[in-house]
């Protein structure tokens, strides 16, 4: 048996001996490029099927958290209306004459200017006046009780969630107004739109009800899991995440679901793998006929280095040695010719790697220099001499210390006890931080890592690292003031709540209020602060975005009024507003731009006088809207204009309290800009100090 194996093998396989070289290397070529070219295909097609179905399962998982952000936005715009209606004189002035007949009307229309589903004004737990369809008010005056300003709820009426958000106007007493939507498929159509995949809102009660199908393991995970969940199911042909949504007491409300087909990523991927396998065969042919041609290419010159060769072999050492393989080969080996030659080679490859060597020397970054055994330099690479400030020829043949010039350190030159050259002559290699550049010259921190020694040289490298040891400090700096801006509001805040506590059986209506007061200040500090870093990071990373929408802002300093009142207060500030009414809107992002007169307004209450007056006005000029804050404050220092927008740059010793982080102007100045407009600085000829805003005016107005 073994031996017809052994027959058909010799049958099927040829010779090795009898077989000419060109043969081999065409058979090999095509082993080699059947199995390269099928393992790469095979790879790429498994890796972009993987590629293809994270990239699924991340934009489906991205598309459920940014339904879930814009339902936190929209309980926070919710917010925003609820405390607008209760400010409302009108509906102040109806509550108050006992008029709830006509309350309906001002309700609806702030629901829908606002896109709420429901309004509703509650006096404890009967409903005075409402609008809109019928909900179940006390399980969301319940809700409501439990979770505070902003609540989510679950009706018993119908099984739709609801989210919304009360206020209290300041007259008559004892009454709440509440704005509530519906997390219906309305609101899924418009999460849907918003952030391009399929959005589903689910109501808890329905899912613990609901019998076990495809999504179930995906909702349990996402539940469990607290935050997300993502799947891909096939029997649906989706991919699918699911976020739950919690109300702030801990109660599950509702999932959001995104669905994205599969057929939006795997269509792409099938055409991208049918591409990749024609290619591949197309490269596969290429490259056998490649082999054919290169194979007879090859194969010419050995016959002919064979004769070379033997006559080399004979004593003829002038014949010229061709270049090229067979099975020939051996009988080169058998030649000095072939030693020769190896040796100029070998030759010629030393001279390559030493030019090698020295281009890259010259060529990186970090500075290079060589030693003997005494420490005299004998090698300097073009790096190192810069950053030594020494021309190569000079400091070749000096003792290294001389030319590198550390600091003293107790009145010791380091190259006497601390040597990182002296230590890797023992320790194979030594890295040390030196401070090189005695005075006068600028001082310059360095990395200088030394090598053992061979042969009596020794190599170093140095890095410059002092423009990475500044960014340290000012990391460090940075981090120390963030520590203490939010330190002294809470332990403001601190003593306020222990004072408030020892206190609140005796203490008076009026210190009481007080105290809250303080509280109020010192989140009110927090909030900007925050706000503030974290714009910081948006602007830095380019993600801010600017949704452009028609702003007027009047409203807009009207919110911002409202955010700062309490530390306008605090200082006994006065705020006068001269904002006309006819003031055309511009174009832009309301939440941004109320940012911006909140720092300026914060700025300008940081800085003026106590007591003083604040003002905020804004007048057209030409298809601009421009708008000032002024204040009675002394102003920056002499020469400080050109500095007083950049990050980070913090008020000097005029300033009435703690230097803040240094962002407030430098956000300003940002997102102006980002507007298309831009932010000026002025010293009125009354003496006052004012930030002047210009924004391009909106289209058509």
């Amino acid at each position: 048996m073994l031996e017809r194996l052994s027959h058909w093998w010799r049958a099927v396989w040829p010779d090795p001996a009898r077989t000419s070289l060109g043969w081999w290397l065409v058979a090999i070529h095509v082993a080699i490029v059947l199995l390269v070219g099928g393992g790469i295909t095979w790879s790429a097609s498994a890796k972009l099927h993987t590629l293809a179905d994270e990239q699924g399962k991340a934009r489906v998982q991205l598309a459920a958290t940014t339904a879930r952000e814009d339902l936190r936005r929209f309980a926070d715009e919710a917010l925003v209306t609820a405390r607008t209606l209760a400010d409302r004189p009108t509906l102040q002035r109806l509550l108050a004459e006992g008029r709830s007949e006509a309350v309906p009307p001002v309700l609806r229309s702030a629901c829908e200017a606002s896109g709420m589903d429901a309004c509703a004004v509650i006096e404890g737990t009967s409903v005075v006046a409402v609008s809109g369809p019928a909900l179940d008010w006390q399980q969301i005056i319940t809700a409501s009780a439990e979770q505070g300003a902003t609540f989510m709820a679950l009706p018993a009426i119908e099984r739709v969630p609801v989210q919304g958000a009360w206020a209290a106007p300041s007259a008559p007493a004892g009454m709440r107004v509440y704005v509530v939507r519906r997390l219906d498929e309305r609101l899924a159509q418009l999460l849907s739109h918003q952030v391009g995949a399929q959005v589903l809102l689910i109501d808890y009660r329905l899912y613990t009800a609901a019998p076990v199908n495809a999504f179930t393991p995906l909702y349990s995970a996402a539940l469990a899991d607290g935050h997300s969940a993502v799947q891909r199911i096939d029997s649906q042909d989706v991919y699918a995440s699911a976020v739950p949504v919690f109300a702030s007491s801990g109660e599950a409300i509702a999932l959001i679901e995104a669905l994205l087909p599969t057929s939006a990523v795997d269509t792409s991927t099938s055409h991208l793998v049918k591409k990749l396998l024609v290619t591949a065969l197309l490269l596969a042919a290429l490259a056998v006929l490649a082999g054919i041609i290169l194979g007879e290419l090859v194969a010419g010159p050995v016959r002919a280095l064979t004769t070379a060769a033997t006559r080399l072999g004979k004593g003829d050492f002038s014949a010229s040695i061709p270049t090229g393989g067979a099975a020939e080969v051996g009988a080169l080996a058998r030649t000095m010719e072939d030693m020769r030659r190896n040796l100029i080679e070998l030759t010629s490859t030393l001279r390559r790697s030493e030019a090698e060597a020295k281009a890259v020397l010259g060529g990186i970054v970090e500075g290079v220099y060589a030693v003997d055994r005494e420490r005299v330099i004998r090698y300097l690479n073009p790096q190192a001499a810069r950053l030594l400030g020494v021309e190569p020829a000079e400091a070749v043949g000096r003792f290294c210390g001389d030319v590198l010039k550390p600091r003293d350190e107790d009145g010791r030159r380091p190259c006497d006890f601390r040597c990182p050259i002296v230590a890797a002559r023992g320790g194979g290699s030594a890295v040390a931080i030196e401070h090189l550049g005695a005075p006068p010259a600028a001082p310059r921190t360095t990395v200088i890592t030394s090598a053992s020694q061979v042969e009596g040289l020794q190599v170093q490298v140095i890095r410059d690292e002092t423009e990475l040891e500044g960014v340290r400090r000012a990391r460090d700096s940075v981090l120390a003031n963030i520590s203490h801006e939010f330190r002294t509001p809470l332990a403001a805040q601190l003593a306020s709540i222990e004072l408030l506590l020892a206190g609140m059986d005796h203490m008076s209506a009026a210190q009481q209020r007080e105290l809250v007061t303080s509280l109020e200040r010192g989140t009110v500090r927090l909030t900007q602060l925050i706000d503030n870093l974290l714009e910081s990071v948006r602007i830095e990373s380019g993600q801010l975005a600017i949704r452009h929408q028609s702003v007027a802002l009047a409203e807009v300093v009207a919110d911002a009024r409202e955010l700062v009142g309490a530390l306008l207060a605090q200082r006994r500030q006065t705020l006068e507003l001269s904002v006309p009414d006819d003031l055309p809107a511009v174009s832009g992002d309301k939440t941004r731009l109320t940012q911006v007169f909140v720092n300026l307004l914060a700025n300008a209450n940081k800085f003026a006088p106590e007591g003083s007056v604040v003002r905020i006005g804004a007048a057209v000029h030409g298809r601009e809207v421009q708008a000032w804050v002024e204040d009675e404050g002394a102003g920056p220092a002499e020469g400080d204009g050109q500095s007083l927008f950049a990050r980070f740059r913090r008020g000097g010793g005029g300033e009435p309290e703690a230097a803040g982080l240094g962002l407030g102007l430098w956000l300003v100045k940002s997102i102006v800009e980002r507007h298309g407009g831009s932010v000026a600085f002025e010293r009125t000829a009354a003496g006052r100090t004012r930030f002047t805003l210009a924004l391009p005016a909106e289209s058509g107005t």
